[in-house]
């Protein structure tokens, strides 16, 4: 596994904290780290409500990323409250998608940070709306 994964989980572990903020809102069970194009990390947590207002850790990081001037996704990072593999959901690829329509096919996903498993948007998001 190449040095830029092992920078981005610890980037994710280190906001990764859950708790709860109210009876209505937890936050931190799953964090995320997206490298862009220009190299720096970003870092997100999943922000869990009980009316489906929360947000994803891995959106959550691509809005601090679009926050701090930058649009180009390189790498994405999940840290998910289980070892399973754990890819982005269908309104996180959605957005990746929008954001980078002739080249969200080579955004790189880390599947597994234990097992070293990795994918691209592309081969877990084939045949998109998008693209026709």
């Amino acid at each position: 596994m190449d040095k830029i994964w092992e920078e981005m989980y610890e980037a994710a572990k280190a906001v990764l904290n859950p708790r709860t903020i109210s009876e209505y809102v937890t936050a931190g069970e799953v964090a995320a780290a997206v490298l862009s194009k220009s190299g720096k990390i970003y870092t997100g947590v999943c922000i869990d409500t009980c009316s489906t207002l929360g947000i994803c850790a891995e959106r959550n990081a691509i809005f601090n990323m679009i926050t701090n001037g930058e649009q180009e996704i390189d790498r994405v990072l999940c840290i998910a409250p289980f070892d399973s593999d754990a890819g982005p959901c269908g309104a996180c690829r959605e957005l990746m998608v929008q954001l980078m329509p002739t080249s969200y096919k080579d955004i790189k996903i880390m599947l597994n940070y234990k097992t070293g498993k990795t994918t691209t948007l592309g081969e877990i998001t084939p045949n998109w709306w998008i693209d026709y």
